[in-house]
C-alpha cells in the first residue's frame, strides 16, 4: 500500500525555509543536513518495503519557484532523481507537483 504525504510549501520563499518545511512535514531524521544531497539521501532511504511506497504531493510551490527559480529547479531535479532511484514494482516514490490555482477557496 502506498501512503500519501503532502509537502505544503505555501509561504516558502527561501531554500532554508524549504529545507525546514521538508524536515518538519516529511518527518526527516535528525541527521538531515538541510541541503540538496541530504534531501536526496532521505528520499532514497524510504521505510522498509513492508510499509509500502510513498506518494509525495507537493503543493503551494509557486512562491518558492518565483522567489528562487534556480533553487526550485534544483528541488525538482532532486525530487525526480529520488523518484527514479526507486523500483516502482518494489518500493515506489511518486512525486506529484500540484498545479497552482487562482481559486481562493
Amino acid at each position: 500500500m502506498t501512503a500519501t504525504t503532502v509537502l505544503d510549501l505555501h509561504g516558502v520563499t527561501t531554500k532554508s525555509a524549504f529545507m525546514d518545511r521538508c524536515a518538519e512535514q516529511l518527518r526527516l531524521p535528525g541527521w538531515f543536513g538541510r541541503n540538496w544531497d541530504a534531501l536526496y539521501d532521505c528520499l532514497t532511504d524510504l521505510p522498509d518495503p513492508e510499509r509500502g511506497g510513498l506518494r509525495l504531493v507537493v503543493r503551494g510551490w509557486s512562491d518558492f519557484a518565483a522567489a528562487e527559480p534556480g533553487e526550485w529547479r534544483t528541488a525538482r531535479r532532486v525530487l525526480a532523481d529520488a523518484a527514479a532511484f526507486h523500483d516502482p514494482a518494489v518500493l515506489p516514490l511518486q512525486v506529484v507537483l500540484e498545479e497552482p490555482t487562482n481559486d481562493p477557496s
